[in-house]
């Protein structure tokens, strides 16, 4: 009886350990890839500020292909919104907050499974026939410290997102 009374004492002090720990960590996370793509910004703009389009080159709907998707809204730009039931990807929706044609789509996101919401925007920077494309997303998870955890660890689990996804964003808008 006296080993599963110091078992118990060593896990429970493990557990609390961990979790001071977490609360220690930081609560915001912040995920940026950029890439340069041989295509007009408003051309890289179109596809991005219509939520339809992101079917032909996001990583998650790659992923999922199968994904329930409902948009509303207007059909591009500002306002326009789209929410989205995956199994492998996650519930969530999407809303451009804020759009500027060949320059800018802010968004905001929001997980329900996670009880997360998050902002970025991706940004483009035409020079001619090239554009700059700049796509980041940051939030903060408040007080949980296994959330904190999340957020140590979010450049490494959403950043070949982006990747993958930039890298078909290039395809699909280089294409003739």
């Amino acid at each position: 009886m006296k080993i599963l009374k110091w078992i118990l004492i060593i896990v429970v002090g493990l557990v609390a350990v961990f979790l001071a720990v977490g609360l220690m960590l930081p609560s915001t996370f912040r995920v940026e890839r950029e890439a340069s793509i041989k295509a007009p910004a408003d051309k890289v703009y179109a596809l991005v500020a219509d939520p339809r389009e992101w079917k032909k080159w996001s990583a998650w709907n790659e992923r999922d292909p199968n994904m329930k998707i409902v948009y509303s809204g207007p059909e591009s730009g500002k306002g326009a919104k789209w929410s989205w039931v995956s199994k492998t990807e996650g519930d969530g929706s999407m809303e451009f907050t804020n759009a500027e044609p060949g320059k800018v789509v802010e968004f905001a996101l929001h997980f329900p499974d996670m009880d997360m919401s998050s902002k970025g925007a991706m940004k483009f920077v035409g020079q001619g026939n090239t554009t700059m494309v700049y796509w980041h997303n940051e939030g903060d998870v408040g007080k949980n410290p296994l959330a904190r955890y999340f957020a140590l660890v979010m450049d490494k689990l959403v950043g070949p997102d982006f990747e993958k996804g930039l890298a078909n964003l290039k395809k699909v808008a280089e294409a003739p």
